[in-house]
């Protein structure tokens, strides 16, 4: 089962900042998700719904819909900044 991935505007406009080679690092891992939403090394996040998986010094966050097959990432960032 192939799971829809969908990203958030703020989201998107973060990825545009990043170079390369984070910027393919991160949209690989990011279509990566909708083969498998939980990969090995991602982990639930605490107090929210959300899920975190890291590449390199970079993290995604994202919520996943199991029932409507579904991914929202709802952002990326560099891991000093992502979680304030």
């Amino acid at each position: 089962m192939r799971y829809q991935i969908t990203i958030r505007k703020s989201a998107i406009k973060t990825l545009q900042k990043i170079s390369e080679p984070y910027f393919s690092a991160l949209k690989k891992a990011i279509y990566n998700l909708s083969e498998d939403p939980r990969p090995p090394g991602c982990i639930k996040l605490k107090g929210r719904e959300a899920y975190r998986i890291r590449v390199g010094a970079y993290r995604i966050i994202y919520e996943i819909f199991d029932t409507m097959l579904l991914i929202d990432v709802i952002a990326i960032g560099h891991r000093k900044n992502i979680y304030e």
